[in-house]
């Protein structure tokens, strides 16, 4: 799930000090984003759960790959490489067990992730963005195309791809902007909003 992080400040990678600061800010950022309100349709709980609930990959990404966030901690992106065939930084049955310990008896937040598995190429080893955000008021000023342009230029010196899925038509519009193709497959959430898969291929 993604949103167009937005405002040119200086970029840096987190640490792990920071781990709480970032999950509100992933949390509070999501709180208008539509595959959000499908999986967490009450919004009261949608606020509390989400720090959890993000927080599940913003862990992942802390151990097994890195977070970039802007210096004043009002963007954040997660990263996570992810290897050929092999389930990526970690089991996938692994991480789909904290995402329902995080949002426990909730079948959408299950539905999302299966389908966004299976949706997802495993064929070739790639660095894989789940999650990019900014603060709202913060969007539209450039922290996305911030974020993302290093990661991105990193990628073409190693020749390797990159993937997401766009959890809106504005983000989606961002990353087709920097190299993003859609996958040929769409994630159609059961009377719920879509979601695109989007690969990008290593520039020479």
């Amino acid at each position: 799930m993604h949103q167009e992080a937005a405002g040119t400040t200086g970029i840096r990678r987190a640490v792990k000090a920071e781990r709480d600061e970032i999950s509100l800010l992933i949390g509070e950022a999501f709180m208008a984003d539509p595959v959000s309100g499908w999986v967490f349709p009450d919004e009261e709980y949608r606020r509390a759960v989400h720090p959890v609930f993000f927080g599940v990959y913003l862990d992942a990404a802390l151990r097994d790959g890195w977070v970039d966030v802007t210096d004043d901690l009002s963007a954040a992106a997660l990263w996570l490489p992810v290897r050929a065939a092999d389930g990526g930084p970690e089991e996938d049955d692994e991480l789909g067990g904290r995402l329902a310990g995080a949002a426990p008896g909730n079948d959408r937040a299950r539905v999302v992730g299966e389908l966004t598995g299976l949706a997802h190429p495993m064929d070739r080893s790639h660095y894989y963005l789940p999650v990019i955000v900014a603060a709202p008021g913060r969007r539209s000023q450039g922290r996305g195309r911030a974020l993302l342009t290093p990661v991105l230029d990193r990628c073409d010196r190693e020749g390797m791809p990159a993937y997401l899925e766009a959890s809106n038509e504005r983000s989606k519009a961002l990353y087709e902007r920097l190299g993003f193709v859609s996958t040929g497959t769409v994630v159609d959430l059961p009377d719920g909003p879509r979601m695109w898969p989007m690969w990008r291929e290593p520039r020479p």
